[in-house]
């Protein structure tokens, strides 16, 4: 079967790579049409899956600025690896290309007519001259994230995946002015009086970086309790926080952070449509805002979350971007997998929860832009309407303020990225309530930090769909799945309820999921003890390339660890971003999985090693 199935995944690629753009693909056949043809009985054969040469990477979002002028609109484009500048007022368009694979992400505004560009793949910031158009590219670290530029100083702040915080001068020539190494996983970063305000995606956590380069505290948003009830019994149910996809800087100090939040309790995965329920009290994915203030007359001091229990917002799938109105009373929120955007008050997110009602309250309005497409990010223009930047097709689409209806589309020009594999991967169906997606778990192609508790199985931590992980099959870390069309039959057909997929549709779904990549990695501390720890690695009486062995450093066998029963042997590619370890994500850090609940030496023969050599080998560990 993997033969087969590498087979015509390879066909596929090769069909691919002779195309530009998009189309419909037969996997046997060089050929494309519109709609397919009645069969003989009447009935039409299901479509041929769009396969795009360029396969488009996951969403990442919030990747717009609207300058404060508000003359122009600065649109980082990952799926085509350029910049777009789009004039509010003339609707002229001015596209930067960039090089093959950068992906541009988040953009931030510098000193008066410079704008700022983090290539999360091309490990650089790019400035540009906003009046000449002219870019000056700089490194800064391997996965640069969130930017903020403080007006004060003149310093450009970088926060990266690796976990570096990068604070560079005015001057592009210039070596960096400082470099902070802080938990990995960072995402955006806000400026606020002489401290930094760091979040970290998947744990929604908020570090306070004082000026003195030290963590001065971490903030979470609060565990969101719920009560309904149920055949006459009152059940609770508690969320914690989790994936933060963007924080957003508040007018007068604080931030509003949004985030998904996720069930802490048992889900009976024995039932279908275990994952979404029969409205959103039931689903165990939540998206929600939380706003942080500093206290009362105290600016400079840390935020701290409003209230408790508030801030839900109701319906929607994948909560990418959210921005704040030019009066600073408002906010407009992108759900990228319901093609939606939420415009709410503020206070009204510090003072309701929509999942109360499930439904948005009377000055909430939500605005479906489904039907002119992919929305991936959001602004405001000088009048305070939307700007919604649409990945596909590519372009930003203005909302009237007062009645929510389209004024115009501003087309950016570009070959097309749609892919039905794309599509499914963030949207799906959606089914019923419309509360999760793929991506709600893993996300940017990812996993989301988490160790779900299933009925059937107990505690297990959510995989990485990245870095080839279909080549690791048996999939789960039971094994229990074959491949990907009996993973899409357990998870997205029976708990989240969605329909069939045909053959070509699935093999096409594996062939863009194994165009995700590992993030890119960090460079070590300490060039020496990794070359030690991959020596004790690679040592037969340890035994950890015995398993962990080949391209994916796995051998795809089930066995047992020591850890209570056979599990998959997971790949080691991309370790040092996938905390917490083991199935029951029992180690916090690689450190801990040497510790009680790594199963002993049954799971490589490690007893013996001395503690610097440990720190060796976890060192050579997060290199992979």
């Amino acid at each position: 079967m993997k033969a087969r199935t590498r087979a015509r995944l390879a066909a596929l690629a090769a069909i691919a790579a002779t195309v530009a753009g998009c189309t419909l693909y037969d996997f046997e056949e060089d050929m494309s049409w519109d709609s397919p043809l009645p069969r003989d009985d009447g009935s039409r054969p299901d479509p041929l899956p769009r396969v795009c040469a360029v396969p488009p990477p996951p969403v990442s979002g919030g990747t717009l600025l609207v300058t404060a002028d508000k003359t122009l609109a600065v649109a980082a484009d990952p799926d085509r690896d350029r910049i777009s500048i789009i004039d509010l007022f003339s609707s002229e368009v001015t596209i930067l290309p960039l090089e093959e694979g950068d992906e541009p992400g988040r953009v931030t505004e510098g000193t008066a007519g410079v704008a700022h560009v983090a290539l999360r793949r091309g490990g650089a910031v790019v400035t540009i001259d906003l009046a000449t158009r002219e870019m000056q590219r700089r490194p800064v670290c391997p996965a640069p994230r969130g930017l903020a530029h403080d007006a004060s100083t003149g310093l450009l702040h970088v926060a990266c995946a690796g976990g570096e915080l990068v604070t560079l001068s005015s001057d592009v020539e210039a070596p960096p002015v400082r470099e902070l190494h802080l938990d990995r996983d960072l995402r955006d970063v806000i400026v606020q009086g002489d401290s930094l305000l760091v979040s970290r995606f998947r744990s929604a956590e908020l570090l306070v970086i004082a000026k003195d380069g030290t963590v001065a505290e971490r903030i979470e948003p609060p565990v969101y309790v719920q009560h309904t009830s149920r055949e006459n019994k009152l059940v609770r149910r508690a969320f914690e926080p989790a994936v933060a996809w963007r924080t957003l800087s508040l007018p007068g100090g604080g931030v509003a952070m949004v985030h998904q939040r996720a069930l802490v309790g048992a889900i009976d995965d024995t039932q279908p449509g275990s994952y979404y329920g029969q409205d959103c009290q039931q689903s165990i994915l939540h998206a929600a805002v939380t706003v942080m203030r500093p206290p009362p007359g105290e600016p400079q001091s840390p935020p701290a979350p409003s209230r408790s229990y508030v801030g839900g917002i109701g319906l929607g799938v994948l909560p990418v971007d959210i921005a704040g109105s030019p009066d600073g009373l408002s906010v407009a929120i992108v759900q990228a997998g319901s093609k939606s955007v939420l415009e709410t008050p503020l206070v009204t997110l510090e003072q309701r929860d929509a999942l109360d009602t499930c439904s948005a309250s009377a000055d909430q309005r939500v605005l479906d832009v489904g039907t002119r497409g992919e929305p991936i990010a959001v602004g405001y223009d000088a009048d305070r309407n939307l700007l919604v930047q649409l990945r596909e097709p590519p372009g930003i689409l203005r909302i009237a303020a007062l009645t929510g209806e389209v004024i115009n589309l501003l087309e950016i020009p570009g070959e097309r990225r749609l892919d039905d594999a794309h599509f499914f991967f963030h949207h799906g169906e959606s089914t019923r309530t419309l509360t999760m997606a793929c991506a709600s778990c893993h996300p940017e192609g990812h996993e989301d930090g988490r160790t779900w508790h299933f009925e059937s199985t107990g505690p297990r931590r959510t995989q990485s769909v990245a870095g080839g992980v279909l080549a690791t099959a048996p999939l789960h870390w039971e094994g229990e799945l074959a491949d990907l069309d009996a993973l899409i039959k357990e998870v997205f057909q029976r708990r989240m309820g969605g329909s069939s997929r045909s053959p070509k549709h699935v093999a096409a779904y594996a062939a863009w999921i194994d165009t995700i990549k590992d993030l890119p990695r960090s460079k070590p501390a300490d060039e020496a003890a990794v070359a030690r720890g991959e020596v004790l690695f690679n040592d037969p009486t340890l035994a950890c390339a015995t398993c962990h062995s080949g391209e994916k450093l796995t051998n795809g066998a089930t066995m047992d660890v020591g850890t209570g029963k056979p599990f998959q042997v997971p790949s080691l590619r991309g370790l040092a971003a996938r905390a917490p370890y083991m199935h029951d994500g029992c180690a916090a850090t690689l450190h801990d999985r040497f510790g009680p609940c790594g199963g002993g030496d049954q799971h490589g023969v490690t007893s013996a090693l001395t503690p610097a050599q440990t720190d060796d080998l976890v060192a050579y560990l997060e290199t992979l």
